[in-house]
């Protein structure tokens, strides 16, 4: 009887530890997006534009390299593209420079290509910023808050009736991270599947929706989910900008 209380209790100790290591490993990947964000700015407001993702086109070695991939701004992955943490000065970088989370994972990254009667490219190319104003806003990007209802069309995504955590003409980047468990997720995860984005020609790999709610456990309907995601709104990137002198 001793044993086996002592065994409960050892067991009741261990998933404490578990659950406190848990939490701070989440606290220190918000901590890095919330980095990443500010890097993005600090980066916009110095070179007059954000930065294009780095790519990778051999996952999951992404051996391209922490860089933006982009000439003059056109960018080669606007939706399905990494932190570039060598070009930002983010810190932790992997070997080949891209930024990581507290998992040990690449953190991700995409930006607005598509905007109100502008061209494409208008917040990764300096004189389309400055051209097209402070009124320009995006028309791309979508947060959802589930799968269920949400529609992939890169052109014309929606959230479906009640689903949308965003709409169209807020969010001018996505920063977020695949979690814990994003080198064993399993195909029934069908939200963290939505922000599994890559290059590869599969459907929801190159599509401006996204999906964000609260942590899920395995075995949940839908899926487990421990995705983090964050955004920056256009108005928060055009008032620092605004602020800077770097717009009028």
């Amino acid at each position: 009887m001793v044993l086996f209380i002592v065994a409960l209790l050892l067991g009741g100790l261990m998933y404490t530890l578990s659950a406190q290591t848990e939490s701070r490993a989440r606290d220190e990947t918000l901590r890095r997006l919330e980095l990443g964000k500010e890097l993005l700015i600090t980066f916009a407001i110095v070179n007059g534009r954000l930065p294009c993702p780095a790519m990778c086109t051999d996952r999951p070695t992404c051996s391209a390299g922490g860089d933006e991939a982009g000439a003059a701004g056109a960018c080669t992955d606007s939706y399905a593209g990494y932190l570039p943490g060598r070009a930002l000065g983010f810190q932790p970088t992997d070997a080949n420079g891209y930024a990581l989370d507290s998992y040990g994972n690449r953190i991700r990254y995409a930006v607005s290509l598509n905007t109100s009667g502008a061209a494409a490219n208008h917040f990764t190319i300096t004189n389309n910023l400055r051209s097209n104003g402070v009124s320009t806003m995006p028309t791309d990007l979508l947060v959802c808050a589930s799968s269920s209802a949400a529609g992939f069309n890169a052109a014309t995504p929606t959230c479906g009736a009640n689903n949308s955590v965003t709409n169209q003409n807020i969010v001018a980047a996505v920063v977020w991270s695949q979690g814990k468990n994003y080198t064993v997720m399993p195909a029934g995860n069908v939200d963290e599947q939505v922000n599994n984005k890559h290059r590869l020609p599969a459907a929801l790999s190159n599509n401006p929706t996204f999906i964000w709610h609260e942590l899920r456990p395995e075995g949940a309907s839908g899926g487990a989910y421990d995705d983090l995601v964050t955004w920056i709104p256009a108005g928060q990137l055009y008032g620092r900008m605004v602020a800077a002198g770097v717009l009028p």
